[in-house]
This record gives structure tokens, C-alpha cells and sequence, in this order.
């Protein structure tokens, strides 16, 4: 089987982290938890934790800047400003339209997306849907995430989890074999409760009694949510590899959403690629939400791991429950 001619492709990634780095022996003065335990059970040893001052608009705007520097694209050049993120500043406006004033991208229209961890790959493939199309020919697809922000600091079964993070990618039309192969993304709603904020929207507005039983704050069942993700994750995998005509064996790297290095390492061996062909920076980030596939993939290639002409597979999962599964050939 033949891969399909891709229609759109990435062209240059970007990163923004806070400078503030906060490990496993600085939560020990916080929660009851110590090193050992957190790197046993999560393969993290300190994560990047934003100031007040920084906004999650701030992140994604950092990682934009960078994105599109590196694709030599001009800010007014950019058609569509998609924006995944599961902690927008506020309500009301969009944290796109934040991210569109901070960086000038004055002629595109911006919109947020939200799916939790799997939101970036979601708006890669609405970016590809807008190219495919016709109707642009740069979109900006950004992850801006403050995590820090709707943990509970007192939880010490997921504080350690989270961190912060923009990143970004500058997507246009494919001219040749490069570019996005294939994806395959679901959703379970009946899962909802099992990673979730309870409080603080419509149904239950923010007020003293919300505040009070932390019910704005992130909630989660995290055996169930072990089970589910590596599940849907290797499912997506599963999906997304077939319809790209490819198997295991033709994947030279493996970029999974960095939720902890329990779930990566049993989703790799589901989906049938070994350690060595996956790319894992959990250990230095935590779980920064959606903006962990953008950033791994920013990294993977200022480090030289991914380089132009490879196969790449990357998976996610996140609230809602959502999942999602893209190959692309870089």
C-alpha cells in the first residue's frame, strides 16, 4: 500500500519555556512526596513553572515568534491563527486573539481549539483541512499552556504531573512528498470525570464555596486514566500507521504526548516501536498539556534526532477523553 500524497507540511517549529526550573527536591518542601517516588511513577525530575506575570498568551506568543522567524514567514503573512490550549488567560476573548496582538499577525483570523493534551495535534489537522481547501496558505498552529496555574499545589498526586509551555508551527501547502501522511483522532465523552475541572464555568460559576473546595482546580482518577490513554494511544497509532500504509518497522521516530514515562514506554510497546526509536523529554518538562508534542518535536530537531525525509509518529491523549494519532514524513 502506497502512502497518500500529503497537502500540507510543517515547515519550522518553535519553543517557549519559563526560566523558573522547579524539581522533584523543591515539591518536597511543598506536598508530601520526595524524589524517588516522583521519578519511580512518572520519570520526571523537575518541570518549568511560569511567574505571575507570565500569561499563557505570553508562551504561545514566544513560541510563534520563533516558528515563524525559522519559516521566514512575515507576521501579516499568516491566513489562520489556531491556538490549543486547555488554561486560556480568561474566558472571554480567545487566547488567540491575545497570542494575534502580541505577535501582529493583524490579517489572519484566530481561534482557540480545545481538546486538553491532544488539542495540538487536532488544530495540525484543522490547519491541514484549511490547505487542503484552499483558503491559506500559513496557518499558525500554537500550544499555550499555564498548568501551573489549575493544579492544586496541595495534591500530591498531581502537582508533580504538570509544567509550562508554549510551543508552535508554521503549516503551508506540501510541494513534494514531505508533510503530514495521515491522522486518526476520537473522543470519549462518557470519560469526562476522569480528568477534569468541575468548577469555575457555566454550570458552576466561580465564587467563595467553588474556591473554597477547589473545585476550578484539576481533578483526576489516575489509574483509569493510565488504562485509557495508553488504549487510545495505541489505537490512534494503530490507525494512523494504517492509513498511512505504513508498519511499525517504517517509523524512525516516535514523538508521544510527554504525559509520564509509564504511559510512553507502554504505549511504544503496544504500538510495536521500540525505546530507542522514541523521543522523551518528560523527565526535564513534565506534562505541559498540548504544548508537549510541540516542543518534543522542536527539540528532536535542534537536536539533531529528526532530520528532513523521516517518518514520524506522533500520539496524544487529554481530557475529555481525547486522543489523536498523526504521521508525518518530515
Amino acid at each position: 500500500m502506497s502512502s497518500p500524497k500529503p497537502t500540507a507540511r510543517i515547515v519550522a517549529t518553535g519553543r517557549c519555556l519559563p526560566d523558573r526550573v522547579v524539581t522533584n527536591h523543591d515539591l518536597e518542601s511543598m506536598v508530601d512526596t520526595s524524589d524517588t517516588w516522583i521519578r519511580e511513577r512518572t520519570g520526571i525530575r523537575e518541570r518549568r513553572i511560569a511567574d505571575a506575570v507570565t500569561s499563557a498568551a505570553d508562551l504561545g506568543a514566544g513560541a510563534a515568534r520563533m516558528a515563524l522567524c525559522r519559516a521566514g514567514v512575515d507576521p501579516l503573512e499568516v491566513d489562520v491563527l489556531i491556538v490549543s490550549t486547555a488554561t486560556p488567560d480568561r474566558l472571554l476573548p480567545s487566547t488567540a486573539c491575545d497570542i494575534q496582538k502580541l505577535i501582529g499577525v493583524g490579517n489572519a483570523y484566530a481561534f482557540d481549539l480545545s481538546a486538553a493534551c491532544s488539542g495540538w495535534l487536532y488544530g495540525l489537522t484543522v490547519a491541514e483541512g484549511f490547505i487542503a481547501a484552499g483558503r491559506a496558505r500559513n496557518v499558525l498552529v500554537v500550544a499555550a499552556e499555564k498548568m501551573s496555574a489549575i493544579v492544586d499545589w496541595e495534591d500530591r498526586a498531581t502537582c508533580v504531573l504538570f509544567g509550562d509551555g508554549g510551543g508552535a508551527a508554521v503549516v503551508q501547502p506540501a510541494v513534494d512528498d514531505r508533510g503530514i501522511v495521515s491522522s486518526h483522532h476520537g473522543s470519549d465523552g462518557a470519560l469526562a470525570d476522569l480528568l477534569y475541572r468541575p468548577g469555575g464555568g457555566a454550570v458552576m460559576p466561580m465564587d467563595e464555596e467553588v474556591l473554597r473546595r477547589k473545585d476550578h482546580l484539576v481533578k483526576m482518577a489516575g489509574r483509569e486514566v493510565f488504562k485509557n490513554a495508553v488504549r487510545s494511544m495505541a489505537e490512534g497509532a494503530e490507525r494512523a500507521l494504517a492509513a498511512a500504509g505504513w508498519t511499525p518497522d517504517d517509523v524512525d521516530l516516535l514523538v508521544p504526548h510527554q504525559a509520564n514515562i509509564r504511559i510512553i514506554e507502554a504505549t511504544a510497546k503496544y504500538a510495536g516501536i521500540p525505546m530507542e526509536r522514541v523521543f522523551v523529554n518528560v523527565d526535564r518538562y513534565g506534562n505541559m498539556s498540548s504544548a508537549t508534542v510541540p516542543i518534543a518535536l522542536d527539540e528532536a530537531v535542534e537536536q539533531g534526532v529528526l532530520e528532513p525525509g523521516m517518518n514520524v509518529l506522533s500520539v496524544a491523549f487529554g481530557a475529555g477523553l481525547t486522543w489523536g494519532a498523526t504521521a508525518l514524513r518530515w
